[in-house]
Protein backbone atom coordinates (compact mmCIF):
# COMPACT_ATOMS: atom_id res chain seq x y z
CA UNK A 1 0.00 0.00 0.00
CA UNK A 2 1.55 3.61 -0.88
CA UNK A 3 1.64 5.89 1.91
CA UNK A 4 2.18 9.94 2.14
CA UNK A 5 5.00 11.28 4.15
CA UNK A 6 5.53 14.95 5.04
CA UNK A 7 8.70 16.79 5.38
CA UNK A 8 10.06 20.00 5.89
CA UNK A 9 12.93 19.67 3.59
CA UNK A 10 12.90 16.53 1.03
CA UNK A 11 16.81 15.76 0.18
CA UNK A 12 16.93 13.65 -3.02
CA UNK A 13 20.47 12.62 -2.62
CA UNK A 14 22.91 11.09 0.62
CA UNK A 15 25.87 12.13 -0.52
CA UNK A 16 28.19 15.51 0.03
CA UNK A 17 26.36 17.97 -0.84
CA UNK A 18 22.82 16.78 0.58
CA UNK A 19 24.08 15.90 4.22
CA UNK A 20 25.57 18.86 4.19
CA UNK A 21 22.81 20.64 3.46
CA UNK A 22 20.67 18.27 6.27
CA UNK A 23 22.74 19.38 9.05
CA UNK A 24 23.26 22.76 8.13
CA UNK A 25 19.54 23.48 8.31
CA UNK A 26 17.95 23.86 12.11
CA UNK A 27 17.08 20.60 13.77
CA UNK A 28 13.95 21.64 14.68
CA UNK A 29 12.68 21.13 10.63
CA UNK A 30 11.53 17.78 9.95
CA UNK A 31 14.03 16.71 7.14
CA UNK A 32 15.09 13.23 5.09
CA UNK A 33 17.17 12.66 3.15
CA UNK A 34 16.83 9.63 0.11
CA UNK A 35 19.36 7.28 -0.96
CA UNK A 36 19.05 5.00 -4.05
CA UNK A 37 20.39 2.42 -2.90
CA UNK A 38 23.02 2.38 0.36
CA UNK A 39 23.34 5.72 1.88
CA UNK A 40 27.53 5.16 0.79
CA UNK A 41 26.57 4.27 -2.91
CA UNK A 42 27.06 7.49 -4.53
CA UNK A 43 30.45 9.04 -5.60
CA UNK A 44 31.04 11.20 -2.41
CA UNK A 45 32.51 8.12 -0.87
CA UNK A 46 34.37 7.14 -3.97
CA UNK A 47 36.07 10.43 -3.77
CA UNK A 48 40.06 9.86 -3.86
CA UNK A 49 42.26 13.18 -4.40
CA UNK A 50 40.49 15.79 -1.43
CA UNK A 51 38.53 19.52 -1.50
CA UNK A 52 40.66 22.79 -3.47
CA UNK A 53 40.38 25.33 -0.92
CA UNK A 54 42.75 28.78 -0.23
CA UNK A 55 44.17 27.25 3.23
CA UNK A 56 47.90 28.45 3.16
CA UNK A 57 49.33 31.79 4.19
CA UNK A 58 51.11 31.78 0.65
CA UNK A 59 47.76 31.11 -1.35
CA UNK A 60 45.56 33.53 -2.58
CA UNK A 61 41.87 33.67 -3.52
CA UNK A 62 42.72 35.35 -6.50
CA UNK A 63 45.27 32.93 -7.49
CA UNK A 64 42.74 29.68 -6.80
CA UNK A 65 39.98 32.02 -9.12
CA UNK A 66 42.67 32.44 -11.77
CA UNK A 67 43.52 28.77 -12.15
CA UNK A 68 39.58 27.67 -11.98
CA UNK A 69 39.05 30.25 -14.78
CA UNK A 70 42.27 28.78 -16.80
CA UNK A 71 40.95 25.47 -16.54
CA UNK A 72 37.36 26.26 -17.09
CA UNK A 73 38.01 27.31 -21.02
CA UNK A 74 36.78 31.24 -20.87
CA UNK A 75 33.31 29.46 -19.98
CA UNK A 76 33.25 29.69 -16.08
CA UNK A 77 31.11 32.78 -14.66
CA UNK A 78 33.56 34.76 -11.99
CA UNK A 79 31.14 35.48 -9.88
CA UNK A 80 30.40 31.89 -9.07
CA UNK A 81 33.92 31.06 -9.27
CA UNK A 82 34.89 33.99 -6.71
CA UNK A 83 31.73 33.09 -4.32
CA UNK A 84 32.95 29.59 -4.18
CA UNK A 85 36.59 30.30 -2.95
CA UNK A 86 36.00 33.11 -1.43
CA UNK A 87 34.01 30.61 0.90
CA UNK A 88 36.24 27.96 0.79
CA UNK A 89 38.15 28.40 3.90
CA UNK A 90 34.99 28.40 5.85
CA UNK A 91 33.64 25.57 4.52
CA UNK A 92 36.69 23.40 5.43
CA UNK A 93 36.37 24.94 9.11
CA UNK A 94 32.81 23.34 9.19
CA UNK A 95 34.13 20.13 7.80
CA UNK A 96 37.21 20.35 10.16
CA UNK A 97 34.57 21.17 13.15
CA UNK A 98 32.16 17.67 11.97
CA UNK A 99 35.48 15.93 12.96
CA UNK A 100 36.77 14.85 9.37
CA UNK A 101 39.98 13.43 9.80
CA UNK A 102 42.28 15.26 7.14
CA UNK A 103 45.96 13.95 7.10
CA UNK A 104 47.93 16.82 8.75
CA UNK A 105 51.19 18.15 7.74
CA UNK A 106 54.33 17.22 9.17
CA UNK A 107 56.15 18.98 12.07
CA UNK A 108 58.47 21.49 10.16
CA UNK A 109 55.46 22.11 7.87
CA UNK A 110 53.46 23.74 10.60
CA UNK A 111 56.69 25.08 12.08
CA UNK A 112 57.08 27.56 8.65
CA UNK A 113 53.62 28.70 9.26
CA UNK A 114 52.20 26.67 6.92
CA UNK A 115 48.36 25.16 7.16
CA UNK A 116 48.10 22.49 9.89
CA UNK A 117 47.06 19.88 7.60
CA UNK A 118 49.01 18.64 4.63
CA UNK A 119 48.42 19.97 1.43
CA UNK A 120 48.64 18.58 -1.67
CA UNK A 121 48.83 19.91 -5.83
CA UNK A 122 46.61 18.83 -8.66
CA UNK A 123 46.34 19.37 -12.52
CA UNK A 124 45.75 22.83 -13.03
CA UNK A 125 46.30 23.90 -9.61
CA UNK A 126 49.60 26.74 -9.08
CA UNK A 127 49.57 26.04 -5.55
CA UNK A 128 49.22 22.78 -2.81
CA UNK A 129 45.78 23.73 -1.99
CA UNK A 130 44.24 20.48 -1.91
CA UNK A 131 43.35 19.12 1.91
CA UNK A 132 42.87 15.18 2.13
CA UNK A 133 42.32 12.03 3.90
CA UNK A 134 45.30 10.32 2.61
CA UNK A 135 43.77 8.89 -0.74
CA UNK A 136 40.41 8.02 0.76
CA UNK A 137 38.59 11.78 1.50
CA UNK A 138 35.50 10.96 0.02
CA UNK A 139 35.64 8.15 2.43
CA UNK A 140 36.26 9.84 5.26
CA UNK A 141 34.31 13.15 4.79
CA UNK A 142 30.97 10.80 4.11
CA UNK A 143 31.23 8.87 6.86
CA UNK A 144 31.95 12.19 9.00
CA UNK A 145 29.05 13.50 8.15
CA UNK A 146 26.52 10.52 7.92
CA UNK A 147 27.85 9.75 11.91
CA UNK A 148 26.75 13.34 12.59
CA UNK A 149 22.78 12.85 10.63
CA UNK A 150 22.63 9.50 12.22
CA UNK A 151 22.65 11.32 15.71
CA UNK A 152 20.32 14.49 14.49
CA UNK A 153 16.69 12.62 15.40
CA UNK A 154 14.98 15.29 12.85
CA UNK A 155 17.22 14.14 9.98
CA UNK A 156 15.43 10.71 8.58
CA UNK A 157 17.84 8.84 6.30
CA UNK A 158 15.62 7.12 3.91
CA UNK A 159 17.39 3.63 1.79
CA UNK A 160 16.59 1.45 -1.28
CA UNK A 161 14.11 4.81 -2.26
CA UNK A 162 13.92 5.84 -6.30
CA UNK A 163 12.76 9.35 -7.01
CA UNK A 164 10.47 8.88 -9.68
CA UNK A 165 9.37 12.65 -10.32
CA UNK A 166 8.95 15.64 -9.09
CA UNK A 167 5.10 16.82 -7.75
CA UNK A 168 4.64 20.77 -9.13
CA UNK A 169 1.41 22.67 -9.26
CA UNK A 170 1.50 22.83 -12.65
CA UNK A 171 1.67 19.52 -13.26
CA UNK A 172 -1.22 19.39 -11.08
CA UNK A 173 -3.26 21.52 -12.90
CA UNK A 174 -3.00 23.92 -10.24
CA UNK A 175 -2.11 28.06 -10.59
CA UNK A 176 1.33 28.87 -10.24
CA UNK A 177 4.91 26.53 -10.67
CA UNK A 178 6.05 25.76 -6.91
CA UNK A 179 7.49 22.00 -6.44
CA UNK A 180 5.39 20.77 -3.58
CA UNK A 181 7.20 17.43 -3.18
CA UNK A 182 7.86 13.98 -5.26
CA UNK A 183 7.01 10.83 -6.11
CA UNK A 184 9.16 8.42 -4.94
CA UNK A 185 9.41 4.11 -5.13
CA UNK A 186 9.95 2.34 -2.06
CA UNK A 187 11.82 -0.72 -3.40
CA UNK A 188 11.10 -2.32 -0.29
CA UNK A 189 7.54 -1.88 -0.46
CA UNK A 190 7.28 -2.11 -4.23
CA UNK A 191 4.97 1.09 -4.00
CA UNK A 192 5.40 4.45 -5.03
CA UNK A 193 4.93 6.61 -1.87
CA UNK A 194 3.88 10.34 -2.24
CA UNK A 195 6.57 12.83 -0.36
CA UNK A 196 5.23 16.01 0.79
CA UNK A 197 7.86 18.93 1.24
CA UNK A 198 7.56 22.50 1.51
CA UNK A 199 11.10 22.59 -0.19
CA UNK A 200 12.92 20.19 -2.43
CA UNK A 201 16.55 19.78 -2.92
CA UNK A 202 18.09 17.64 -5.72
CA UNK A 203 21.02 15.97 -5.04
CA UNK A 204 21.59 13.58 -7.11
CA UNK A 205 25.25 13.57 -8.50
CA UNK A 206 25.78 13.56 -12.16
CA UNK A 207 25.17 11.69 -15.25
CA UNK A 208 28.56 9.60 -15.79
CA UNK A 209 26.37 6.38 -16.29
CA UNK A 210 25.34 7.56 -19.50
CA UNK A 211 28.77 6.43 -21.30
CA UNK A 212 30.37 3.06 -21.39
CA UNK A 213 33.20 2.98 -19.49
CA UNK A 214 32.99 5.49 -16.35
CA UNK A 215 34.65 6.06 -12.83
CA UNK A 216 31.30 6.86 -11.05
CA UNK A 217 28.64 4.59 -9.31
CA UNK A 218 26.14 2.67 -10.46
CA UNK A 219 23.32 5.27 -9.52
CA UNK A 220 24.92 8.53 -11.85
CA UNK A 221 22.25 8.13 -13.80
CA UNK A 222 21.13 12.28 -14.25
CA UNK A 223 18.55 11.78 -12.56
CA UNK A 224 18.06 15.16 -10.86
CA UNK A 225 18.80 16.54 -14.14
CA UNK A 226 16.07 15.06 -15.84
CA UNK A 227 13.00 15.45 -12.73
CA UNK A 228 14.51 18.71 -13.21
CA UNK A 229 13.78 19.13 -17.03
CA UNK A 230 10.43 17.57 -16.79
CA UNK A 231 9.47 20.09 -14.27
CA UNK A 232 10.34 23.09 -16.64
CA UNK A 233 14.36 24.14 -15.40
CA UNK A 234 16.67 25.24 -17.83
CA UNK A 235 19.53 23.25 -18.28
CA UNK A 236 23.27 24.60 -19.12
CA UNK A 237 26.23 22.98 -20.78
CA UNK A 238 25.98 19.51 -20.61
CA UNK A 239 28.21 19.00 -23.73
CA UNK A 240 31.09 19.36 -21.30
CA UNK A 241 31.40 15.79 -19.59
CA UNK A 242 34.77 15.54 -17.90
CA UNK A 243 36.97 12.33 -18.68
CA UNK A 244 39.18 11.25 -15.60
CA UNK A 245 42.65 10.54 -17.11
CA UNK A 246 43.52 7.84 -14.90
CA UNK A 247 40.97 4.59 -14.58
CA UNK A 248 42.54 1.40 -13.61
CA UNK A 249 42.74 -0.92 -16.75
CA UNK A 250 41.98 -4.31 -15.65
CA UNK A 251 39.14 -6.71 -16.79
CA UNK A 252 37.85 -7.15 -13.20
CA UNK A 253 38.57 -3.42 -11.48
CA UNK A 254 35.10 -1.90 -13.05
CA UNK A 255 35.43 1.34 -12.39
CA UNK A 256 38.23 1.92 -10.01
CA UNK A 257 39.83 5.26 -10.14
CA UNK A 258 43.13 6.48 -9.77
CA UNK A 259 43.84 9.51 -8.29
CA UNK A 260 45.16 12.77 -9.79
CA UNK A 261 47.31 13.25 -6.43
CA UNK A 262 49.41 10.69 -8.14
CA UNK A 263 50.45 13.02 -10.94
CA UNK A 264 50.88 16.20 -7.98
CA UNK A 265 53.51 13.96 -6.27
CA UNK A 266 55.41 13.31 -9.22
CA UNK A 267 53.74 10.36 -11.31
CA UNK A 268 54.80 9.95 -14.79
CA UNK A 269 52.27 8.89 -18.06
CA UNK A 270 54.37 6.25 -20.14
CA UNK A 271 53.89 4.36 -23.40
CA UNK A 272 54.27 0.45 -23.04
CA UNK A 273 58.12 0.89 -24.00
CA UNK A 274 58.44 3.13 -21.13
CA UNK A 275 58.71 6.55 -23.22
CA UNK A 276 56.95 9.86 -21.57
CA UNK A 277 54.27 11.71 -23.76
CA UNK A 278 52.89 14.54 -21.88
CA UNK A 279 55.65 16.54 -22.70
CA UNK A 280 54.45 16.54 -26.33
CA UNK A 281 51.35 17.75 -25.63
CA UNK A 282 51.75 20.84 -22.90
CA UNK A 283 54.14 22.12 -20.95
CA UNK A 284 52.63 21.24 -18.29
CA UNK A 285 52.96 18.04 -18.89
CA UNK A 286 50.97 15.10 -16.25
CA UNK A 287 50.13 18.30 -14.30
CA UNK A 288 48.00 19.72 -17.21
CA UNK A 289 44.16 20.03 -17.27
CA UNK A 290 42.27 17.02 -17.05
CA UNK A 291 40.95 17.36 -20.71
CA UNK A 292 44.16 18.07 -21.92
CA UNK A 293 45.76 14.56 -20.26
CA UNK A 294 42.76 12.65 -21.58
CA UNK A 295 42.87 13.69 -25.18
CA UNK A 296 46.25 12.87 -25.08
CA UNK A 297 46.08 9.64 -23.79
CA UNK A 298 43.06 8.89 -25.94
CA UNK A 299 45.11 10.14 -29.00
CA UNK A 300 48.51 8.45 -28.31
CA UNK A 301 46.29 5.21 -27.46
CA UNK A 302 44.34 5.26 -31.08
CA UNK A 303 47.56 6.13 -32.74
CA UNK A 304 49.76 3.09 -31.54
CA UNK A 305 46.64 0.83 -31.29
CA UNK A 306 47.28 -0.25 -28.25
CA UNK A 307 44.55 -0.52 -24.80
CA UNK A 308 46.08 1.83 -22.25
CA UNK A 309 49.16 3.77 -21.16
CA UNK A 310 50.52 3.35 -18.51
CA UNK A 311 51.12 5.82 -14.68
CA UNK A 312 54.48 4.97 -13.07
CA UNK A 313 55.10 6.65 -9.79
CA UNK A 314 57.56 3.73 -8.58
CA UNK A 315 60.62 6.16 -8.88
CA UNK A 316 59.42 7.74 -5.49
CA UNK A 317 60.00 5.58 -2.31
CA UNK A 318 58.12 2.44 -1.27
CA UNK A 319 57.07 3.71 2.03
CA UNK A 320 55.80 7.56 0.33
CA UNK A 321 54.00 5.89 -1.26
CA UNK A 322 52.46 3.28 0.80
CA UNK A 323 51.88 6.51 3.32
CA UNK A 324 50.27 8.81 0.78
CA UNK A 325 48.04 6.59 -1.68
CA UNK A 326 47.37 3.41 0.88
CA UNK A 327 44.12 2.80 -1.02
CA UNK A 328 45.47 3.04 -4.55
CA UNK A 329 48.20 0.40 -3.53
CA UNK A 330 45.92 -2.11 -1.96
CA UNK A 331 43.70 -2.06 -4.87
CA UNK A 332 46.11 -2.19 -7.35
CA UNK A 333 47.73 -5.10 -5.14
CA UNK A 334 44.53 -7.06 -5.48
CA UNK A 335 44.98 -7.56 -9.33
CA UNK A 336 48.67 -8.13 -9.14
CA UNK A 337 50.06 -4.89 -9.14
CA UNK A 338 52.30 -3.31 -6.90
CA UNK A 339 52.89 0.21 -7.70
CA UNK A 340 55.87 0.36 -5.43
CA UNK A 341 57.54 -1.48 -8.56
CA UNK A 342 55.66 -1.02 -11.55
CA UNK A 343 53.70 1.10 -13.37
CA UNK A 344 49.57 1.44 -13.44
CA UNK A 345 47.92 0.31 -16.80
CA UNK A 346 45.42 3.26 -17.01
CA UNK A 347 42.87 4.74 -19.58
CA UNK A 348 40.00 7.52 -19.55
CA UNK A 349 36.48 6.89 -18.24
CA UNK A 350 33.52 9.33 -17.62
CA UNK A 351 33.67 11.29 -14.50
CA UNK A 352 32.03 14.27 -14.14
CA UNK A 353 29.19 16.37 -15.20
CA UNK A 354 29.98 19.87 -16.10
CA UNK A 355 26.87 21.08 -16.67
CA UNK A 356 23.56 20.78 -15.34
CA UNK A 357 20.21 22.49 -13.85
CA UNK A 358 20.86 26.17 -13.70
CA UNK A 359 21.25 27.40 -10.37
CA UNK A 360 21.60 30.79 -8.34
CA UNK A 361 24.08 30.96 -5.80
CA UNK A 362 21.71 29.69 -3.41
CA UNK A 363 21.34 26.45 -5.65
CA UNK A 364 17.53 28.18 -6.72
CA UNK A 365 16.25 26.71 -9.88
CA UNK A 366 13.40 27.95 -12.08
CA UNK A 367 10.88 25.92 -10.25
CA UNK A 368 10.03 27.63 -6.80
CA UNK A 369 10.99 26.11 -4.03
CA UNK A 370 13.57 23.19 -5.86
CA UNK A 371 17.17 23.79 -5.48
CA UNK A 372 19.73 21.70 -6.95
CA UNK A 373 23.37 21.37 -5.47
CA UNK A 374 26.32 19.24 -6.68
CA UNK A 375 27.20 18.01 -9.64
CA UNK A 376 23.45 18.23 -10.48
CA UNK A 377 23.28 21.72 -11.01
CA UNK A 378 25.17 24.35 -13.18
CA UNK A 379 26.35 27.32 -10.85
CA UNK A 380 29.05 28.67 -13.69
CA UNK A 381 32.18 27.30 -11.54
CA UNK A 382 33.11 24.79 -14.11
CA UNK A 383 33.10 26.50 -17.14
CA UNK A 384 34.38 23.94 -19.98
CA UNK A 385 36.35 21.89 -17.65
CA UNK A 386 36.41 21.61 -14.08
CA UNK A 387 39.17 22.14 -12.34
CA UNK A 388 40.50 18.95 -9.84
CA UNK A 389 39.07 19.08 -6.29
CA UNK A 390 36.41 21.92 -6.78
CA UNK A 391 33.63 19.29 -7.22
CA UNK A 392 33.32 18.30 -3.54
CA UNK A 393 34.04 22.40 -2.65
CA UNK A 394 30.97 23.03 -5.14
CA UNK A 395 29.26 20.84 -2.91
CA UNK A 396 29.91 22.02 0.51
CA UNK A 397 29.58 25.49 -0.25
CA UNK A 398 26.18 25.76 -1.94
CA UNK A 399 24.55 23.35 0.17
CA UNK A 400 25.31 26.19 3.23
CA UNK A 401 24.02 28.89 1.25
CA UNK A 402 20.96 26.71 0.00
CA UNK A 403 20.46 26.15 3.42
CA UNK A 404 20.55 29.74 4.56
CA UNK A 405 17.88 30.52 1.89
CA UNK A 406 15.44 28.00 2.96
CA UNK A 407 15.65 29.42 6.38
CA UNK A 408 15.25 32.92 5.31
CA UNK A 409 11.98 31.57 3.62
CA UNK A 410 10.34 29.72 6.53
CA UNK A 411 7.80 31.84 8.18
CA UNK A 412 6.95 32.38 4.69
CA UNK A 413 5.97 28.43 3.21
CA UNK A 414 3.70 26.44 3.93
CA UNK A 415 3.64 22.75 4.45
CA UNK A 416 1.46 21.59 0.79
CA UNK A 417 -2.24 20.72 1.09
CA UNK A 418 -3.52 17.06 -0.16
CA UNK A 419 -1.68 15.66 -2.88
CA UNK A 420 -2.46 12.87 -5.39
CA UNK A 421 -2.17 9.04 -4.79
CA UNK A 422 0.14 7.70 -7.99
CA UNK A 423 -2.03 6.31 -10.18
CA UNK A 424 -1.06 2.53 -11.53
CA UNK A 425 -4.75 1.71 -11.98
CA UNK A 426 -3.19 1.47 -16.13
CA UNK A 427 -0.39 -0.71 -15.65
CA UNK A 428 0.73 -4.26 -15.55
CA UNK A 429 3.97 -6.28 -14.38
CA UNK A 430 6.46 -6.19 -17.07
CA UNK A 431 7.42 -9.96 -18.40
CA UNK A 432 10.33 -8.51 -20.93
CA UNK A 433 12.49 -6.39 -18.66
CA UNK A 434 15.27 -7.67 -21.20
CA UNK A 435 14.49 -4.63 -23.29
CA UNK A 436 15.72 -2.15 -20.18
CA UNK A 437 18.99 -4.41 -20.03
CA UNK A 438 19.66 -3.79 -23.73
CA UNK A 439 18.10 -0.63 -24.28
CA UNK A 440 20.40 0.73 -21.15
CA UNK A 441 23.61 -1.30 -23.22
CA UNK A 442 23.09 0.11 -26.48
CA UNK A 443 22.68 4.06 -25.29
CA UNK A 444 25.92 3.55 -23.33
CA UNK A 445 28.06 2.51 -26.35
CA UNK A 446 26.82 4.74 -28.93
CA UNK A 447 27.32 7.72 -26.35
CA UNK A 448 30.88 6.44 -25.63
CA UNK A 449 31.55 5.86 -29.40
CA UNK A 450 29.89 8.82 -30.97
CA UNK A 451 29.66 11.71 -28.02
CA UNK A 452 32.78 10.90 -26.18
CA UNK A 453 36.24 12.47 -25.87
CA UNK A 454 36.86 13.65 -29.74
CA UNK A 455 33.39 14.53 -31.23
CA UNK A 456 32.14 15.38 -34.82
CA UNK A 457 29.04 16.50 -36.53
CA UNK A 458 28.21 13.18 -38.14
CA UNK A 459 29.16 10.57 -34.56
CA UNK A 460 26.19 13.08 -33.34
CA UNK A 461 23.74 12.71 -35.59
CA UNK A 462 24.41 9.01 -35.51
CA UNK A 463 23.74 9.61 -31.36
CA UNK A 464 20.80 12.07 -32.27
CA UNK A 465 18.94 9.44 -34.45
CA UNK A 466 19.42 6.81 -31.66
CA UNK A 467 18.61 8.13 -28.97
CA UNK A 468 15.39 9.45 -29.95
CA UNK A 469 14.20 5.98 -31.25
CA UNK A 470 15.01 5.02 -28.03
CA UNK A 471 12.88 7.91 -25.93
CA UNK A 472 10.48 6.26 -27.71
CA UNK A 473 10.72 2.81 -26.57
CA UNK A 474 10.98 3.77 -23.43
CA UNK A 475 8.08 6.11 -23.20
CA UNK A 476 5.87 3.45 -24.36
CA UNK A 477 7.55 1.00 -22.15
CA UNK A 478 7.02 3.68 -19.13
CA UNK A 479 3.26 4.08 -19.95
CA UNK A 480 2.56 0.38 -20.01
CA UNK A 481 4.37 -1.41 -16.75
CA UNK A 482 5.06 -0.72 -13.52
CA UNK A 483 8.09 1.19 -12.15
CA UNK A 484 11.55 -0.15 -11.34
CA UNK A 485 14.81 1.36 -10.56
CA UNK A 486 15.85 0.13 -13.66
CA UNK A 487 13.30 1.59 -15.70
CA UNK A 488 13.44 5.04 -13.84
CA UNK A 489 17.15 5.16 -14.38
CA UNK A 490 16.99 4.05 -17.74
CA UNK A 491 14.08 7.11 -18.71
CA UNK A 492 16.42 9.46 -16.55
CA UNK A 493 19.68 8.46 -18.37
CA UNK A 494 17.91 8.55 -22.44
CA UNK A 495 16.46 11.64 -21.48
CA UNK A 496 19.90 13.62 -20.05
CA UNK A 497 21.55 11.87 -23.26
CA UNK A 498 19.45 13.44 -25.56
CA UNK A 499 19.94 16.70 -24.02
CA UNK A 500 23.78 16.40 -24.15
CA UNK A 501 23.37 15.53 -27.34
CA UNK A 502 21.53 18.65 -28.75
CA UNK A 503 23.81 20.68 -26.92
CA UNK A 504 26.74 19.17 -28.13
CA UNK A 505 25.36 19.99 -31.52
CA UNK A 506 24.79 23.52 -30.77
CA UNK A 507 28.33 24.37 -29.88
CA UNK A 508 30.32 24.99 -33.20
CA UNK A 509 34.22 25.19 -31.96
CA UNK A 510 36.42 23.28 -29.62
CA UNK A 511 36.14 24.44 -26.05
CA UNK A 512 37.69 22.54 -22.97
CA UNK A 513 36.16 19.24 -22.44
CA UNK A 514 33.91 19.48 -25.91
CA UNK A 515 36.65 18.91 -28.94
CA UNK A 516 35.04 18.36 -32.17
CA UNK A 517 37.20 17.42 -35.64
CA UNK A 518 34.62 19.72 -37.53
CA UNK A 519 35.23 22.78 -35.60
CA UNK A 520 38.87 22.56 -34.08
CA UNK A 521 39.35 26.08 -34.10
CA UNK A 522 38.22 28.25 -30.83
CA UNK A 523 35.57 31.05 -31.10
CA UNK A 524 36.60 34.69 -30.38
CA UNK A 525 33.45 34.73 -27.99
CA UNK A 526 32.34 32.39 -25.00
CA UNK A 527 29.18 31.77 -24.34
CA UNK A 528 27.01 28.90 -22.01
CA UNK A 529 24.93 26.53 -24.30
CA UNK A 530 21.37 27.41 -22.36
CA UNK A 531 18.26 24.74 -23.41
CA UNK A 532 14.82 25.77 -22.34
CA UNK A 533 12.23 23.00 -21.55
CA UNK A 534 8.78 23.07 -23.15
CA UNK A 535 7.06 24.08 -20.01
CA UNK A 536 9.65 26.70 -19.33
CA UNK A 537 7.73 30.34 -18.71
CA UNK A 538 4.03 28.38 -19.02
Amino acid sequence: MSQHHQHDVLIIGSGAAGLTLALTLPQHLRIAVLSKGELANGSTYWAQGGVAAVLDDTDTVESHVTDTLNAGGGLCREDAVRFTVEHSREAIQWLIAQGVPFTRGDEHEREDGGFEFHLTREGGHSHRRIIHAADATGAAIFNTLLQQARQRPNIELLEQRVAVDLITERKLGRPGQRCLGAYVLNRQSGEVDTCHARFVILATGGAAKVYLYTSNADGACGDGIAMAWRAGCRVGNLEFNQFHPTCLYHPQAKNFLITEALRGEGALLKLPNGERFMPRFDARAELAPRDIVARAIDHEMKRLGIDCVYLDISHKPAEFIKAHFPTVYERCLQFGIDITRQPIPVVPAAHYTCGGVLVDSSGRTDVPGLYAIGETSFTGLHGANRLASNSLLECFVYARSAAADIVAQLDSVNMPGELPTWDASQVTDSDEDVIIAHNWDELRRFMWDYVGIVRTNKRLQRAQHRVRLLLSEIDEFYSNYKVSRDLIELRNLALVAELMIRSAMLRHESRGLHYTLDYPEQLPQARDTILLPPTYGD
